[in-house]
């Protein structure tokens, strides 16, 4: 006996609000929520249907009644298959009222937390072309489109360099043009996959894990500097060089041309040999005069118009006046400690990635910083009495912990001391809002200001003030 289909159809379904993951909103007839993907607020919509929970339903409007007013023609022709940009339907101005709202509503609903009068967000001035950083992977076996698959015809060119398709592991979308990066990384994107197709160099199969090429970093500055970074499946020295030879001559701009030869099972380089080919192993961001090594395996926030704006206001949330002491948590390669460090005393910097800690003692170096200490190890087993006994107790502390937030034995050794002021960075205002509860029977939230580091999408960053009470 067939299985009756439990999917249900919702018809004339008015969206109301977005923010869940990049889903639009809206309310079934029977009260659960509907979590839906292609939808945009204001839109009368009939949905089927594709998973069903205790209090929502995930799916699919299916047919339009209605468009909403903030709907915007999408730029890129990639739009709706790419899943990199899901609010590129959406008007920039109503993506930032989202935004705000998922932040205050995470703050004062998850985290019970009793808020000041909220700063507007802060919008990126560059919509699109903003990242500093794009990861491409090949493949052998494209995605296909509906309209491919269903003309019958035998399709010969397969190679793609591009995206995964969203929850498809194996499946890669080929980029014509991203709208994420600024010229020159469609060129390059563009003529990597040209040259080695023409040059007969096999892109990777995920699935059988054969073929040579595997992925493509292109990293940029605001100085100008390109960093470019191919990683191979085999150790072919010969089809490696003919590639990286072209790369070179096309783009003698080129800053930093690396490889890594990587025949293990996943493509994550962090635990790879990565090999300079040609120019510098390091490429240099640079703001307010201070000189940021970047390298191949180096976190830098990957828009840095906005990240500058960030630190600007994590400095005045700070509000130094030159004889603090500051720890700065989760410090990465210490771009904020020594962007606060001219206003403070001293700055110790704490971070688990030994690489960036590396490059934090260089940079400090470099930008002639000597008021900064950086030491590496997990938070929680290195943020403790004798640590604090040994190196001060910070007036102001600085956290700019990853999506799962601070660990609850940091936030315990947090409350253990009592600074005087914190300031918490946050790249998931969830997590934030959990650990904001965890601190607000002695921190008082004094301010708050959501930066929009990632216009398109449903990501946001937000800075929040805490006050000894």
């Amino acid at each position: 006996m067939a299985r009756r289909n439990k999917n249900k159809l919702f018809t004339e379904i008015e969206v109301v609000d977005a923010g869940a993951k990049g889903k639009a909103v809206a309310k079934s007839p029977d009260g659960r929520v509907i979590f839906i993907d292609n939808a945009v607020p204001g839109d009368v919509v009939d949905v089927q249907t594709t998973r069903k929970k205790k209090s929502f339903y995930q799916g699919t409007a299916i047919e339009f009644h209605k468009l909403s007013d903030k709907r915007t023609e999408p730029v890129c022709q990639h739009f709706g298959t790419c899943g990199g940009c899901k609010w590129q339907n959406m008007d920039y101005k109503f993506q930032l009222e989202y935004k705000q709202n998922e932040v205050v509503n995470n703050l004062q609903r998850l985290g019970k937390i009793e808020l000041p009068e909220v700063t507007p967000i802060l919008g990126s001035e560059e919509i699109y072309f903003y990242r500093n950083k794009m990861e491409f992977s090949f493949s052998d076996s494209r995605w296909l489109t509906q309209e491919e698959i269903q003309s019958g015809e035998d399709i010969e060119e397969r190679n793609a360099l591009g995206f995964h398709i969203p929850g498809m592991w194996d499946k890669i979308l080929d980029i014509k043009k991203c709208h994420l990066q600024a010229d020159p990384s469609n060129d390059i994107r563009n003529f990597v996959k040209k040259f080695a197709t023409e040059n007969d160099l096999p892109f990777f199969n995920t699935r059988k894990q054969e073929g040579l090429l595997r992925t493509l970093m292109i990293r940029t500055t605001s100085t100008g500097e390109i960093m470019i970074l191919v990683q191979f499946f085999e150790d072919n020295k010969e089809k490696r060089e003919l590639l990286l030879n072209a790369l070179e001559e096309k783009f003698p701009a080129i800053t930093s041309l690396q490889y890594v030869v990587n025949g293990k099972a996943n493509d994550t380089i962090y635990d790879q040999e990565v090999i300079c080919f040609k120019g510098r192993d390091h490429i240099f961001e640079e703001m307010e005069g201070l000189k940021f090594k970047i390298n191949a395996k180096s976190f830098y926030q990957t828009n840095s118009d906005q990240a500058y704006n960030l630190y600007k206001i994590a400095r005045e949330y700070a509000d130094l006046k030159g004889d603090e002491l500051v720890y700065d948590l989760y410090t990465g390669t210490g771009t904020i400690a020594q962007f606060v460090a001219k206003k403070a005393k001293k700055v110790i910097g704490v971070e688990a990635v030994p690489e960036a800690i590396k490059d934090a003692k260089e940079n400090a170096e470099r930008n002639n910083i000597d008021n900064v200490e950086f030491y590496v190890g997990d938070m929680r087993k290195v943020f403790t009495e004798s640590f604090i006994n040994e190196h001060g107790h910070p007036d102001v502390i600085i956290t700019d912990p990853p999506r799962d937030g601070m660990h609850k034995d940091v936030v315990a050794q947090i409350i253990g001391i009592l600074p005087q002021r914190i300031v918490y960075v946050s790249c998931n205002s969830a997590t934030q809002a959990r650990d904001l509860s965890l601190l607000d029977e002695y921190y008082k939230v004094t301010k708050v200001q959501a930066v929009d580091m990632f216009p398109q999408t449903h990501h946001v960053e937000n800075v929040v003030c805490l006050e000894k009470r």
